[in-house]
């Protein structure tokens, strides 16, 4: 699954930055399933059938319905230019299926060393 291209962005009142994302497929359960890998996921029914929540504290936060072409993802503003590319990585990196999470767990580390620093000076 790719992203083509940002079809809306804002500053939001908590100072975050939102992109939405439009997908050359439809984003599926399995990906949300994926991304427990990778941080924290939530299903939120009473917001809708198939909406899903996904959480990676200090970088970004994605939610979608399973189903459409579309995303919500949320950048923490500090640290989005660090983040953005794992965002892209996350979603190029996903096939139905077995998935090899060595090099994505790699570029994570070397990421949040780099986030942590920036946030923290850690």
């Amino acid at each position: 699954m790719r992203i083509l291209r940002s079809v809306r962005h804002k500053i939001c009142a908590d100072g975050s930055f939102m992109k939405e994302f439009l997908l050359d497929a439809p984003v599926t359960e399995e990906f949300f399933t994926y991304l427990k890998d990778f941080g924290t996921v939530e299903s939120l029914p009473n917001v809708g059938e198939g909406f899903y929540k996904f959480e990676k504290t200090d970088w970004f936060s994605i939610k979608g319905f399973s189903g459409d072409t579309t995303v919500e993802v949320r950048f923490k503003k500090e640290v989005m230019d660090l983040t953005v590319d794992f965002v892209y990585f996350l979603f190029a990196s996903h096939k139905e299926g077995k998935i090899d999470l060595s090099v994505l767990k790699k570029r994570e580390k070397a990421v949040g060393e780099r986030v942590r620093k920036h946030l923290y000076g850690v």
